[in-house]
């Protein structure tokens, strides 16, 4: 029986992803991985462990109750995030990363810490590139 290329394609990304395929579900995780929030929880559950929502909503400063929930459900159905609700009244309700989620974080930790490190070359880089533009 002969393969079709949709049956390859699928052979090949359940060995290893392919980002530059336009079908690929690499490119999901990526989009949850390294959005603006995405990154911000990933890095908040690496320092500090385990949170409640309330507690990730306040370290994260300027997400919405939405966008935290939206991105916490991407994070757990991509197997980073493990979400524990305890039977108790009022709920109750911990995130932790799991070890696959420590692992990205690892490598998300490491593009922050570059960018908090580096900001004052990009502020300077960005302040040149301004006054060029006035200039002409």
């Amino acid at each position: 029986m002969k393969a079709t290329k949709g049956s390859a394609l699928l052979a090949r990304v359940k060995q290893r992803g392919d980002l530059y395929a336009a079908v690929c579900p690499s490119r999901g995780v990526l989009e949850h991985v390294t959005s603006r929030w995405g990154v911000l929880v990933l890095v908040a559950l690496r320092e500090e462990g385990m949170h409640r929502f309330s507690e990730l909503r306040r370290k994260v400063g300027g997400v919405s109750e939405k966008m935290l929930a939206q991105t916490l459900q991407a994070l757990e159905q991509d197997g980073f995030v493990l979400r524990e609700a305890h039977p108790v009244i009022p709920p109750h309700v911990d995130y932790s990363l799991t070890p696959l989620g420590l692992e990205v974080a690892g490598h998300v930790a490491g593009l922050t810490t570059w960018i908090e490190e580096n900001l004052p070359r990009v502020l300077e880089a960005r302040s040149h590139e301004t006054r060029g533009k006035k200039a002409s």
